[in-house]
């Protein structure tokens, strides 16, 4: 099964989105992390759509969804939880599933407390906690904030397979992808990543955005805390703080992964396909 590709208007602002699966099933928000698209979850929404109604949206200044122009005002956890609400509502969505890799977590945390109160039944986090570890933060924006720019599409593959070699396992044709749903063409011919640059402003203008603790307290609905076995964002310390506090998450740790699984491979599926049933 293919997916159909949409764009709305979500506060004023125009966002991507692809959608899987029947419009009457039940409805499933799968969302990406800080410097990817939608399309990083091709595997688990084909996977899924035999059961769910998934929208994966590209977040503002990602993918195909328009750059911000008010940058230090609308790149922060706040205006992305507003941007889900809006989307929901606009889609008739009243209750949903949220399934948020790294940034996608925290927003999803973020609009469960606050925008989406009430309306997300299950909540996946793959491999986010509810505060910063600075030098994996440090580390990304290492990267993101000054994005490499290359001569063709195939230096941007290898590019991408160096610095996304933690999100585990992916075969050639799954890596192809992601470069070819991850690149775009800048004036002088050279390549480079589909985001907005100035997106890790958050991190300078909003410094405290990443620490959630007070939103994830006020959490009680079923809760999956997937930890990659070799996580430099969240430290096993804080994973399993995060069983016992808000909604006691159930925690899975996934081996030979570090910030973040891909939710590519069967077992990575199925475990988010069992808790997502429950």
């Amino acid at each position: 099964m293919d997916p159909s590709s949409h764009y709305i208007h979500c506060c004023d602002r125009e966002i991507h989105y692809v959608e899987w699966g029947n419009r009457d099933a039940s409805p499933l928000i799968l969302w990406h992390g800080l410097a990817r698209t939608c399309r990083d979850f091709d595997d688990l929404a084909a996977a899924l759509a035999d059961t769910y109604r998934i929208i994966c949206p590209d977040t503002i200044g990602r993918g195909l969804s328009q750059w911000s122009p008010e940058p230090d005002n609308e790149y922060c956890l706040a205006f992305y939880a507003r941007i889900a609400w809006d989307l929901a509502d606009q889609l008739g969505i009243d209750r949903m599933r949220w399934v948020g890799t790294s940034m996608g977590g925290a927003i999803g945390t973020v609009a469960a407390a606050t925008t989406l109160k009430n309306r997300i039944s299950h909540l996946v986090l793959n491999d986010i906690g509810t505060s910063p570890v600075q030098a994996a933060i440090d580390r990304i924006k290492s990267y993101a904030g000054n994005p490499a720019q290359f001569d063709t599409v195939t230096e941007f593959e290898a590019y991408l397979r160096t610095i996304y070699l933690p999100y585990g396992w992916q075969s050639d044709v799954q890596w192809r992808r992601m470069a070819e749903t991850s690149v775009r063409r800048l004036p002088n011919g050279k390549i480079t990543a589909h985001y907005d640059p100035a997106m890790v402003r958050q991190f300078i203008v909003h410094p405290d955005d990443y620490f959630v603790e007070e939103a994830y307290d006020t959490l009680d609905m079923p809760t999956l805390l997937l930890r990659g076995e070799h996580s430099d964002l969240l430290p096993p310390e804080t994973a399993q703080a995060m069983t016992q506090r808000g909604p006691c998450a159930k925690l899975v740790v996934v081996p030979g992964c570090g910030h973040a699984p891909c939710l590519n491979v069967p077992d990575q599926i199925e475990v988010v396909r069992n808790f997502l049933a429950e």
